[in-house]
């Protein structure tokens, strides 16, 4: 058997592009290479700060950033590649056509492929820091509507805890606290919306919450994390011969 080289590092089938932070980053979140039983390859996108991403839609100047680091990636042998933030989402078709890999920017889609699996009364709650920042076009660029998808946005109040982390950029995170903001979400949105047959958390971060957050909801919790585990077993097919 023969086999052929050309670049340094192996193995590394998901590559993500990373915004440029520095908030703690638990297990469970994208950012952490202890989320995954395999491993992944990161790639920072300098200067790719929270306050250009987390509005309406992400800053122009970012997407050739992103092109450049998606093409870098590929080039260093990755086999598919993804984002740390579902508000890239605005991004999907650029990206996607800027290589010859799969890409997937944000949790977000999957919520059609989740919708066809629901019983048509039952809606899919997507899970956000900032509700009022997500629109009709964070779900279209990734190929779906909200006119014929049945979702509820679900937020955080201005005042928690959670974005002061993950929208701010804070050094030090609370745990507690991160949970509690959590507990709340997912409490109210059962509470006000019982027909809620699925969550979708559009925030990477929220990783490390998906069990809590099914434990009080009783409902599928998918995430990016299902959906990076999901394209990496596509990529490795298991062999049964």
């Amino acid at each position: 058997m023969k086999v052929t080289g050309g670049r340094t590092n192996y193995g590394e089938d998901i590559g993500i592009l990373m915004l440029d932070t520095v908030f703690p980053r638990l297990v469970g979140d994208i950012g952490n290479a202890l989320s995954y039983p395999f491993p992944v390859r990161y790639k920072i996108i300098k200067n790719a700060y929270l306050s250009k991403v987390m509005g309406k839609k992400p800053a122009e100047e970012l997407l050739e950033l992103f092109i450049q680091g998606a093409k870098e990636l590929e080039k260093e042998g990755v086999r598919a590649i993804t984002t740390s933030c579902g508000f890239l989402a605005p991004f999907q078709r650029e990206l996607a056509d800027s290589v010859n890999i799969p890409v997937f920017t944000s949790s977000l889609i999957m919520v059609p492929w989740i919708h066809s699996m629901l019983n048509k009364d039952r809606e899919i709650a997507i899970f956000t820091e900032r509700a009022h920042n997500m629109t009709e076009e964070h779900f279209r660029k990734v190929g779906w509507s909200s006119s014929d998808v049945p979702v509820i946005v679900k937020g955080m109040t201005l005042d928690a805890y959670f974005p002061k982390i993950y929208c701010d950029d804070g050094l030090v995170a609370d745990v507690e606290l991160l949970r509690k903001d959590i507990e709340i979400m997912s409490i109210e949105q059962m509470r006000d919306h019982p027909e809620t047959g699925a969550i979708v958390l559009e925030c990477t971060n929220m990783g490390p919450f998906a069990g809590y957050v099914q434990d009080i909801t009783g409902v599928p919790v998918f995430g990016i994390n299902q959906l990076i585990s999901f394209i990496w077993s596509a990529l490795n097919n298991a062999r049964y011969h």
